[in-house]
C-alpha cells in the first residue's frame, strides 16, 4: 500500500506544501525602506520625502538603542515629514517590558492615524548583554512578544487594528506568529539557498492567509547597514542563490521579485535606504500590482 493511501496514511509533505501555498490570497506588492539616521540629520529628513515621492509604501526604523534616536520619536517625525506608513523594523523583545512597548506602538498608531504598523522579533543574541541589561532567555524573549501583542491588542480595543508583522525563525516562534501576528517575515540564514528557503516558507502556515514579507539585505554588491550581518559575501549569496540578495538592474529585480510571489508568496519587500533610488523604477513598475 502507498504510504499516502489507507487509515494510517502519512500526508504527502509536497501536498501541504501546495495546499498552505493555495490558501493564501495573492497580494499586491508594496515595499518597505529601512532607513536609520546616520550623523546628518537634514540628509534624513531629504531621504524619507525622496523615499516617499519613489512610491513605497513605509519607512521603517531598526531598534538598535545608543546607535541612533529612540525608534518611537524618530518614527513620528518621519510620518509628520512625508504621508507614508511608519513601522518598526523590528522592536527587540529582548530590550522591551511588554505593556510599554505595546503602549508606544499603539501610541504611534493613534498619533498617525493608523499609519503604524509594529514589527517585532525577539532581537540580535546577546544585544540586551552588550547594553548593560541581564539576558533574557528565547523563550522569556518569545512570552515576552505573545505578551506585547497582547496588550497592544487591549490598548487598541475594538475599534483600532494596528497590524503586527512578527520576525520568525524557529517552529516556535513560527506558530506564535500565525497564532497573533498579521504578517511574517522570516530570519532566513546567509547560506540558505532558494530551495531551502522555498521549502521553509511553504510549510509555514495552517492555511491561514498571512502576509509574507521579505527582508533584504543587499543588493548587487552592496549590502544594507542595520540589515545584514558584518561582512556578509555578496558573491557567495548570488552562489547559493540565496533569497536574501536582489539583482542591482531594476529590470532584472522587478522579474525576480514577480518571481518569489508566484513561486513562494512573498509580496512585502523591505530593503535599505541606499538601494531606494536604484530599485526605484522596479517599485514604480510593481507597487500594488
Amino acid at each position: 500500500m502507498d504510504r499516502a493511501d489507507g487509515p494510517n496514511a502519512v500526508p504527502d509533505p509536497r501536498g501541504i506544501m501546495m495546499q498552505n501555498q493555495a490558501a493564501r490570497a495573492t497580494r499586491p506588492f508594496r515595499f518597505g525602506v529601512v532607513a536609520p539616521i546616520g550623523s546628518d540629520l537634514p540628509a534624513w529628513r531629504d531621504r524619507v520625502r525622496r523615499v516617499a515621492g519613489l512610491g513605497y509604501s513605509t519607512v521603517l526604523m531598526p531598534d538598535v538603542p545608543t546607535w541612533q534616536p529612540a525608534l518611537a520619536p524618530t518614527l513620528a517625525t518621519a510620518a509628520a515629514i512625508a504621508d507614508l506608513r511608519i513601522g518598526s523594523w523590528v522592536y527587540a523583545a529582548a530590550l522591551h517590558e511588554p505593556s510599554s512597548m505595546a503602549w508606544e506602538a499603539h501610541s504611534l498608531s493613534v498619533l498617525t492615524e493608523g499609519r503604524f504598523e509594529m514589527g517585532i522579533g525577539a532581537g540580535r543574541p546577546g544585544i540586551e548583554v552588550e547594553l548593560g541589561m541581564p539576558a533574557v532567555s528565547l523563550a522569556e524573549r518569545r512570552t515576552r512578544m505573545r505578551e506585547s501583542v497582547a496588550a497592544l491588542r487591549r490598548f487598541d480595543g475594538p475599534e483600532r487594528h494596528t497590524p503586527v508583522i512578527m520576525a520568525v525563525s524557529g517552529p516556535k516562534s513560527q506558530a506564535l506568529a500565525l497564532e497573533v501576528a498579521d504578517g511574517v517575515t522570516f530570519v532566513l540564514p546567509a547560506d540558505d539557498d532558494r530551495a531551502e528557503t522555498t521549502r521553509r516558507v511553504r510549510e509555514f502556515g495552517d492555511g491561514r492567509d498571512i502576509e509574507l514579507a521579505q527582508h533584504v539585505a543587499a543588493v548587487g554588491d552592496g549590502t544594507a547597514p542595520f540589515m545584514a550581518a558584518p561582512g556578509l559575501d555578496t558573491a557567495a549569496l548570488r552562489a547559493a542563490d540565496s533569497l536574501i540578495i536582489l539583482p542591482s538592474d531594476p529590470a532584472a529585480a522587478a522579474e525576480e521579485i514577480q518571481r518569489r510571489r508566484e513561486e513562494i508568496g512573498f509580496s512585502y519587500f523591505v530593503i535599505g535606504a541606499d538601494f531606494a533610488e536604484t530599485l526605484a523604477p522596479a517599485v514604480a513598475k510593481l507597487a500594488g500590482q
